[in-house]
């Protein structure tokens, strides 16, 4: 029994650089582990998603790769995700590919704001605009927060699990 209680601390201490870096200089962050490739993931608050962005930045995460959304299921949380990397002006540093990282906000279904990253990575503009489009996350602070692939009057959010699609969508006068 104590070796399997000995083998689980030692797997919830398993980090990653950048979240012992956190860690050290303050930013409470949740370790979710490593995906399949090696990128840590990391949860946190959306009320420390600008100076925990800001950090990153700062650590030389200058590249968001990718911004998007999803569902965590029917009556569960809708998640906002970003997948950082750090791009230096000779390349790869010491090593054979990137430094990466992906940040994941859980949010809940009946408030999904979040605040915009736009100010620290400008890549994030149609990105958070598309994961506002298709699943309602408001990404406050943004400045052109406005839907992109479904027409101004569209109801609803097409890829939230619970969204129901309706019968038919009257098109409006195109001139």
């Amino acid at each position: 029994m104590a070796d399997n209680q000995e083998a689980a601390l030692v797997t919830t201490e398993v980090t990653s650089p950048v979240s012992q870096w956190l860690t050290n200089n303050g930013f409470e962050h949740e370790f979710l582990g490593l995906d399949q490739q090696g990128v840590p993931i990391l949860k946190i608050d959306r009320q420390f998603l600008l100076p925990f962005s800001t950090a990153l930045y700062a650590y030389g995460f200058n590249y968001l790769m990718m911004q998007c959304g999803y569902d965590a299921g029917a009556g569960d949380s809708l998640v906002s995700v970003y997948h950082l990397a750090k791009l230096t002006d000779e390349g790869i540093d010491k090593s054979d590919r990137l430094e990466e990282v992906r940040v994941k906000v859980f949010l809940p279904r009946t408030d999904p704001r979040c605040p915009s990253v736009y100010w620290i990575w400008k890549t994030a503009d149609w990105q958070e605009r598309e994961t506002y489009d298709m699943y309602g996350i408001v990404y406050e602070g943004h400045p052109n927060l406005k839907r992109i692939l479904m027409p101004e009057d569209w109801i609803g959010y097409p890829m939230r699990k619970d969204y129901v699609t309706p019968d038919f969508y009257e098109l409006q006068d195109a001139y």
